[in-house]
């Protein structure tokens, strides 16, 4: 059976907390020398749709040290941007390569080129979900905190793909996960379907400011996605979810602050956060390199 990496609920919790452990012994033994390569030989595509910062450095470097190729193709570099079909890319793709991580405008393309593929397929990120920037975002928490049992993660802001992850994440490790946005910026329903199928503990508040007490982890993301960029009313109506200092203090005092960036300082987010002692941001953004390592190892059933 192809293990392929969607979405976080298509993956059993044992196998989440294994790519886990394993990214963490990667960023342990990365400066060791000499350096294992336990995908020589390979070659792995990256397909970007959108244009990326750490998803692509992050998946070309990743794949250097693993010891394979990568191929970076642009759409507009492929058939697809004239009208091939995703169903064919993918049966000409899985002749030549290893596997396929794909940056999608919409989550039913990783899908097709899932059901169409001979090889894994890895979501780099989709319209519905982000499942890479979730991992890293867990790694991080474990490294921060210890654990990911019985926290509370706070979730502020737009019900976009990533806190649809964030949910199918509560839903595998068992802590509680409390959104603060407004009723017309809820998350997709099928991931609360899948969650609450699963027994996660969800709640919805209105107040950002008693949603924030005492959490463990404090969560945003920027409010206007790539597309849309001009969209003033989104702003208006997600103003009142900034994470500002007086967040952060109503938080636990060891609270984390995360955010996969790129951030606009002074809307969804204040500098004073984003740069303070509280903000794990950079160490998230590291840890998009080795978790994606232990995916694409886990993929390729190396562990």
């Amino acid at each position: 059976m192809i293990r392929h990496f969607l979405d976080l609920h298509d993956l059993t919790s044992q196998n989440l907390q294994l790519i886990l452990n394993h990214a963490h012994q990667l960023k342990r033994s990365r400066n060791d020398a000499p350096h294992a390569m336990p995908l020589a030989g390979r070659s792995i595509a990256m397909i970007f749709e959108k244009n990326s910062t750490r998803t692509r450095v992050s998946f070309e470097v990743g794949i250097r040290e693993l010891g394979a190729n990568p191929l970076v193709l642009l759409a507009n570099d492929l058939q697809l941007g004239r009208g091939e079909t995703i169903a064919d890319t993918a049966r000409v793709l899985s002749r030549y390569v290893h596997a396929i991580m794909m940056r999608a405008t919409l989550h039913e393309k990783v899908e097709e080129l899932a059901r169409c593929a001979t090889i894994p397929i890895i979501n780099g990120l989709t319209d519905r979900s982000h499942p890479c920037q979730i991992m890293a975002d867990l790694m991080t928490i474990e490294e921060r905190l210890g654990t990911l049992a019985d926290l509370t993660v706070l979730w502020a802001g737009d019900g976009n793909n990533v806190l649809n992850s964030w949910i199918s994440a509560a839903a595998a490790f068992g802590f509680h996960l409390r959104m603060a946005n407004p009723p017309a910026f809820r998350p997709h329903q099928d991931y609360l379907k899948h969650a609450y199928d699963a027994g996660a503990k969800l709640s919805f508040h209105d107040d950002i400011m008693a949603a924030a007490k005492n959490v463990d982890v404090v969560v945003t993301d920027t409010w206007v996605s790539m597309g849309h960029e001009h969209s003033e009313m989104r702003r208006t109506l997600l103003s009142p979810y900034q994470v500002n200092d007086a967040v952060m203090q109503n938080a636990a005092p060891h609270a984390l602050f995360l955010h996969c960036l790129p951030a606009h300082r002074g809307e969804e987010v204040t500098a004073s956060v984003l740069d303070g002692t509280q903000s794990a941001v950079w160490d998230e953004a590291e840890n998009r390199l080795h978790v994606q390592k232990a995916i694409m190892l886990w993929c390729l059933e190396q562990i």
